[in-house]
């Protein structure tokens, strides 16, 4: 549903969803001076309630809640009123997750903690974000009852668009550029007397942006499709995000394109200082949870047989705890690297029959051990050689066979099967065990996600496996699906290019092939 903006209500209301009494009191105090109404929820539930009810205009939406999660919320204010700008409160740890918010439809976020200028700022811009809507709703409600004079018309609406903070571009059919606002060609650091009329490969040489403005153009995605969103990074560290819709006539023929241009340049900063973060502390930690580990260890290889077995219970359950903060530290740390870049291996070699051989004989073991069956189906004919970095091969196939054999019962069965498939090398890894449900799916590659329920609450993993499972496929141009069905198993599809893939980064394979998502 989407409701109509009311232009005769000159306050607007504001929604405050958030679990913390003293966010939600804070900022109703700040948005109360800037004339709001303001009005509050503690939960995500409670606050879906209030914007049925209640005419909202802004939400302020808190990612994580208990219960409901401001990802769950964000939906379905949009499926409820499509014309609500929700801004997402965000904590330092989320940054990620702020910015996939934002390619769901979020309007802009505010990291905690936040001063009160910063919230006014933003609050501010999407007040004034509102009212450019109200008013071209209003000059659109004009259009149809009147026949006004259309160039007024026309250049009053040019103004509105000229105005916006965001860069606006479009095109025709063929590409070329017909429109860009003030904002565009700042953004792009362009002459703003250059005239409009050139292809865009003449304005920006990214490749990858060109494709994506050209693909709308031509009308690729307007019939079932929403388009990509693209990052596009310009010099001087600075990131935008580009987004784009195609321009329809009444038939439905594709006309154009129309493509904004949002600055996340500080998103993306805050996500680099989280990483460093994360690696500083990771590596300050390391060092002696393996020294508590290892005296763990000695305390319980010296204990006399027949002393207390819950003493003995008690150390070896804090010995297994140690265990999981190392893996987990280990983790962070391979994400850390993958992520930033600073660590790469050039491409070797590989022969994946022999590697695939060598991965699954070092995990037979541990198959065994729950009397599971693993097998390794290879073609008749040797496959082809591919040019990768062989650790990061062997931190993909060692993480996906071993959550196959932690994730599926005792007495199950996990195949792995390799095979050329034109330019290809395709492998499957497919259990019958737990398998996931399809809510759960599209998290599966989310960091630290880890699906919980009675069968896999005792399976102990960092949720990082995956993440860096689908890192590292994407690094070496490759791509990764899912099938699974509960109680029946599940199925990973790796499919690598044969040809070389250029330097990736590089992943301790032993140490993940243990961490399980």
């Amino acid at each position: 549903m989407i409701r109509k903006l009311d232009n005769n209500n000159d306050t607007m209301r504001v929604l405050v969803i958030d679990d913390e009494q003293g966010i939600r009191e804070g900022c109703e105090r700040i948005l109360k001076r800037m004339g709001f109404e303001v009005f509050k929820a503690n939960r995500g539930d409670k606050g879906l309630e209030v914007v049925e009810q209640e005419d909202i205009s802004i939400v302020l939406l808190d990612l994580k809640m208990p219960g409901m999660d401001g990802m769950e919320v964000l939906p379905r204010i949009r499926e409820m009123d499509d014309a609500i700008l929700v801004i997402i409160i965000t904590g330092f740890a989320t940054i990620e997750t702020a910015i996939e918010a934002m390619k769901q439809g979020a309007y802009d976020f505010i990291p905690k903690p936040f001063e009160p200028d910063h919230l006014r700022i933003v609050v501010d811009r999407a007040r004034e974000n509102l009212r450019l809507t109200r008013e071209t709703e209003k000059l659109e409600e004009e259009r149809k009852k009147t026949l006004l004079d259309l160039g007024t018309e026309k250049s009053r609406i040019r103004t509105i668009i000229e105005s916006l903070p965001n860069g606006i571009l479009v095109t025709n059919t063929q590409g070329q550029v017909v429109f860009m606002n003030p904002a565009f060609q700042q953004m792009l650091d362009l002459d703003p007397c250059r005239p409009a009329g050139e292809p865009m490969e003449a304005y920006i040489s990214d490749e990858g942006f060109s494709k994506l403005v050209h693909d709308i153009s031509q009308g690729k995605y307007h019939e079932t499709d929403e388009p990509p969103s693209y990052e596009l990074a310009l010099n001087h560290n600075v990131y935008y995000m580009a987004r784009g819709k195609p321009v329809l006539a009444e038939d439905g023929e594709c006309l154009g394109a129309v493509i904004t241009l949002i600055n996340i340049t500080t998103m993306k900063v805050l996500d680099q200082l989280k990483n460093e973060f994360v690696a500083k502390v990771s590596h300050e930690l390391r060092s002696p949870l393996s020294t508590i580990h290892e005296q763990l260890a000695m305390v319980l290889k010296d204990m006399v047989e027949g002393e207390s077995a819950e003493e003995q219970y008690i150390l070896s359950r804090a010995k297994e705890k140690t265990q999981g903060m190392i893996s987990l530290i280990g983790d962070l740390l391979d994400l850390s690297r993958i992520e930033s870049g600073a660590v790469t291996r050039e491409p070797e070699t590989v022969h994946v029959g022999e590697l695939m051989k060598n991965i699954v004989d070092f995990l037979q073991a541990r198959a065994e051990a729950k009397k599971q069956t693993l097998s390794l189906e290879l073609p008749d004919e040797p496959l082809p050689t591919i040019t990768a970095d062989p650790r990061g091969l062997e931190s993909i196939f060692g993480n996906l066979i071993s959550n196959a054999v932690n994730y599926t019962q005792e007495g199950g069965r996990i195949e792995v099967t390799v095979r050329k498939k034109g330019n290809w090398i395709v492998t499957q890894v497919a259990d019958n065990g737990f398998g996931i449900e399809e809510k759960h799916q599209k998290k599966i590659f989310d960091r630290f996600f880890r699906v919980k329920n009675a069968k896999t609450r005792y399976i102990t993993g960092t949720g990082l496996g995956l993440p860096i499972v689908k890192n590292l496929v994407d690094s070496m141009n490759g791509s990764i699906t899912l099938e699974s069905e509960p109680d029946v198993g599940t199925t990973f599809t790796v499919s690598l290019p044969i040809e070389k893939v250029g330097a990736v980064e590089c992943a301790e394979p032993a140490r993940t092939a243990e961490s399980s998502a």
